[in-house]
């Protein structure tokens, strides 16, 4: 078989690469619409004293995760591809403790994080300034988000990194 012309290797190589960016922007959309539908279905499900703060703090996760996607979606066109209408996975655990809401929020706020590290990544590798820093962007939001799950599962009085996923 014939070796391709240097070019043709070079616009294939970097529009594999492109496409790749575009798959991980379009496996975050989906994610972050999940995330949209956990946080509504939490919001919905939290009683106790503590429900109303807790109910406006999951409502204000599902409205921030709709912008997230939406953020996602936005970079898919701008790199001429097509958003995904998929929804991510969804798990329903049956388990509506406060604690159990939260320990699979941290779960799911994790498996976020992950996607836009290898988002960022995926761009540095491409040269690609523009979704590098949106998605160093999102990262530091999803660091700091994490870190608020973290502390509303700590027991009052600890300062160490909650740890009992």
């Amino acid at each position: 078989m014939p070796t391709r012309p240097l070019f043709t290797r070079i616009l294939i190589g970097g529009l594999e690469k492109k496409l790749k960016i575009i798959d991980k922007l379009n496996q975050i959309m989906e994610l972050e619409l999940a995330g949209v539908v956990r946080y509504t279905h939490y919001s919905l499900m939290i009683y106790g004293y503590n429900r109303i703060p807790t109910v406006s703090w999951m409502k204000s996760n599902a409205m921030e995760g709709l912008e997230h996607a939406h953020r996602a979606g936005e970079m898919v066109t701008l790199l001429g591809g097509h958003p995904s209408l998929e929804i991510g996975p969804l798990l329903e655990t049956e388990n509506h403790d406060i604690g159990n809401i939260m320990r699979e929020s941290l779960t799911h706020e994790k498996e976020a994080l992950a996607c836009y590290y290898d988002l960022m990544k995926l761009a540095a590798e491409e040269n690609n300034v523009l979704i590098e820093e949106y998605a160093r962007e999102m990262i530091s939001c999803e660091e700091l988000h994490l870190d608020e799950v973290d502390k509303m599962l700590r027991k009052p009085g600890d300062i160490e990194q909650f740890s009992g996923i």
